[in-house]
C-alpha cells in the first residue's frame, strides 16, 4: 500500500479527536473563481466581541449564513443568519460530498492580510451540534493553522492551501483549542467558511 498516495487522508491528531485534511479538493481556476465570489458578494461585516465588559470591533470581517435565521452566539455577540447564496450553497455541496456529512449553516471569516489571525480558541458552543464535523474551506492566501491539547498542550499544525479542505470532528472541540496565527509577511487576504450544524 502506498502511504502517500493522494487518497490516503490520515487523522492530524495523535489521540483525542478528528482532524483530517484533504488537501486541495478543486482546481486553481475554480478556487480563484470562488474567492472573487465570496469577496465581492458575501455581506461582510467587522466582528465585534464583548470582552471584560469592552466592546471590541476587529478589523477581520465576517457573515454568517444558514439553512433559516438562526441565531448564533459567541464572544458574548449574536449573529442572525442570512439566507445562502448560490456560490455558498455550491460549496455547501462539496463539502458535504467530500466529508459525506450534512450542515445547515457556515461561518465565513475575512482575513485582509497576514496581521489578521484568531487566538487560541475551540467552537463548542452549545447550539452547535456536540462532537459534529466542521467543515473548513480556505480561499486565497496560505496560512499556518495550528491546534493545541488543552491538558498536554501538545501542538500541531499545518499550512492550508488555496481551494483546499480541512474537517474538525468527533471529540476535537471537547479537547483541543486551534488558532490561526498572524504573519507580517502575508499581505494578500483569505476567505475561511466554516459549514456546522446548528441543533434547535
Amino acid at each position: 500500500m502506498d502511504l502517500f498516495s493522494d487518497n490516503q487522508i490520515i487523522n492530524l491528531l495523535p489521540y483525542d479527536g478528528t482532524v483530517l485534511y484533504y488537501g486541495t479538493i478543486m482546481s486553481q481556476n475554480k478556487a480563484n473563481y470562488y474567492f472573487n465570489e465570496l469577496y465581492n458578494t458575501i455581506e461582510w461585516r467587522h466582528d465585534e466581541a464583548l470582552v471584560f465588559g469592552k466592546h471590541i470591533i476587529t478589523n477581520r470581517k465576517v457573515a454568517w449564513y444558514g439553512d433559516k435565521a438562526f441565531d448564533y452566539t459567541y464572544s458574548n455577540t449574536t449573529k442572525k443568519a442570512l439566507i445562502w447564496t448560490s456560490e455558498l450553497l455550491e460549496l455547501k455541496k462539496i463539502a458535504e460530498e467530500t466529508s459525506e456529512t450534512t450542515y445547515n449553516s457556515c461561518l465565513l471569516n475575512l482575513y485582509n492580510n497576514g496581521e489578521e489571525g484568531m487566538a487560541w480558541h475551540s467552537d463548542s458552543e452549545k447550539m452547535l451540534q456536540k462532537n459534529g464535523a466542521i467543515a473548513s474551506l480556505s480561499f486565497g492566501a496560505e496560512r499556518k493553522f495550528a491546534l493545541k491539547h488543552k491538558k498536554t498542550n501538545d501542538t500541531t499544525s499545518l499550512i492550508l492551501e488555496h481551494g483546499s479542505m480541512l474537517i474538525m470532528k468527533d471529540e476535537t472541540q471537547t479537547h483541543w483549542l486551534h488558532r490561526l496565527p498572524p504573519s507580517t509577511h502575508i499581505k494578500r487576504p483569505r476567505i475561511n467558511l466554516t459549514f456546522r450544524t446548528i441543533v434547535e
